[in-house]
Formats: structure tokens, sequence, C-alpha cells
């Protein structure tokens, strides 16, 4: 069975409330009755309960940028599983490298003691898509290396191990509903996306690290994403690719023309390989 492609949108900490509600009421009509590929948003925590309404039974699911690994409990300024599913969240990213401390475009003020201040692990990881797996929330478990570590030729090394670690101790049936993003750091926010061809191979290159851990129909199964600079205009060739199953969009899912564009050129490429 062919992998339904997914686009979904991580709006990282832009919009207020508000905003958000005015970008939903924008998008929404734009991919109505779309085909042949999931959509979902990731608003900031704060407008996840403003939106979630609006999307109420339309074709976008919500989604979170994290997750804790506790359903409650003494962890100030964290949010539950529970809660988000409370709020109507079907997905939640994990492991973001930005929630790793791992920026594609730092804050020059950063220093290595505030960067800590993100945290994210391998372990952390784990845990969290436990977490929202448990709760029934689809992870969007995010990879992939620095520009130093590809410079060094260890991407493969370092993404296999990231998979490995963040799917540690589950089970094949859990990780092949799960989505896995391969993300770049030196191309998120940079501007400079990975080249399709690349991109395509190092998402094989997971798919394989899949395999390895579980078995053929897993890998199979589990959707691999592309993130990282994508926009309305390279989204094409990237989502031709047959590695990669869709696209954690980041600066362009602010903009409802530019995002749904995104969204129609994969339904429109999902069509076509499905004729």
């Amino acid at each position: 069975m062919a992998r339904v492609p997914f686009i979904a949108g991580n709006w990282k900490m832009n919009k207020t409330a508000t905003e958000a509600v005015m970008l939903v009421r924008e998008l929404l009509p734009r991919v109505q009755g779309i085909e042949k590929v999931d959509v979902a948003i990731c608003p900031p925590a704060t407008a996840l309960g403003a939106v979630g309404p609006m999307l109420a039974g339309s074709e976008v699911g919500l989604g979170a940028q994290d997750v804790f690994w506790a359903d409650s409990g003494a962890f100030t300024g964290m949010i539950s599983p529970l809660m988000l599913v409370d709020l109507g969240c079907d997905y939640a990213i994990v492991g973001h490298s930005e929630r790793r401390g791992r920026f594609g475009k730092p804050d020059e003020r950063l220093s290595a003691n505030a960067v800590k201040v993100f945290g994210d692990t391998d372990d952390s990881v784990n845990l969290k898509v436990k977490a929202a797996l448990q709760h029934g929330l689809t992870p969007i478990m995010c990879i992939g290396e620095t520009l130093p570590e590809r410079e060094a030729g260890r991407t493969d090394e370092v993404v296999s191990s990231q998979v490995k670690a963040g799917l540690a101790q589950l089970t094949a049936e859990q990780v092949s509903g799960m989505v896995l993003a391969y993300e770049p750091v030196w191309a998120i926010g940079t501007g400079q996306a990975c080249d399709a061809d690349e991109a395509n191979r190092v998402c094989g290159v997971v798919r394989r690290a899949v395999q390895a851990q579980f078995d053929a129909a897993t890998a199979a199964k589990v959707r691999i994403q592309y993130g990282g600079s994508v926009t309305d205009t390279n989204a094409h060739e990237l989502m031709s690719q047959p590695e990669i199953d869709g696209a954690l969009v980041g600066g362009a899912s602010l903009d409802a023309t530019k995002f749904s564009h995104i969204v129609h050129a994969t339904s429109v490429l999902a069509r076509e390989l499905r004729k």
C-alpha cells in the first residue's frame, strides 16, 4: 500500500492566538477538498486552544511543537500529552533540532550554557515519543545533522544513531504509524535547502535504519518527511523523490498561499503516482 504524503506546518514561535485564527481562516478554504495528502499545522502552544475548534472536522490536523513525557506533576512550563489531547491535537513534534539546542541559524546571543535551556537529548526524545503514542498522538520525530557533522562525513551515522535512540523500546506497530522528519540542521531557517537527490538519499538512510531496527514491512510503512527551507518553489522537486513522504514546513507555513501551494503540489504528484 502506497504511503500517503504528509505536509505539516511548524509555525515555531510565531503568531499570537488572534493572528493564528486569522491565518487558519485564510488557509482552510485554500486546502478544502484536498486529496491524497494529509495536512497539519503546529502553532505555538498559546494558540492551540484558539485554532483547535476551527480545524475540527476539516482536512487539516492540529499538532503541537513539543510534548512532555509525564501526564502531570511538578514540571513548571511543560505541557503534557493529556493537555494536548484535550485541546484537540492529533500530532506532536518531538526532538526538533531547535529543541535539542542545535540551530541552523543560531541567535548570536546564545552561549553554550544558554543553549542548554532547550535541552532535548536522544533519551528525552524517546520518552516524549513513548508518551505521545501512549495517549494517541502521532509523533513527528525529527532527526538531522549539523553542518560540521556533514562536513566530517558523519551524516549517515548521526541520523541513524538518532533513529535508533528515538525509537528504542517501541514496537514495530507503533513505529509504522509514526512520522520521521529528516531536517538537516544547516538547512533550517537558512534558506539553503538540501539538494533533492541528497535529501532523498538520506531519507533512504533513515528508512534503512528503521528496517535494521525493526523489519522491512515497518520501514515500508513509516512516513519520512523532509524539512529545511522548504518553499512553494522547491516543493515539487523535493516531493517527487521516492523516499520523501512529505514535508515539515517552517517559514512558508506562515503564509497561507505558499503553504497551500506546497499542499496542492504534493496532492497533484500523489494523484499522478497512483494512476
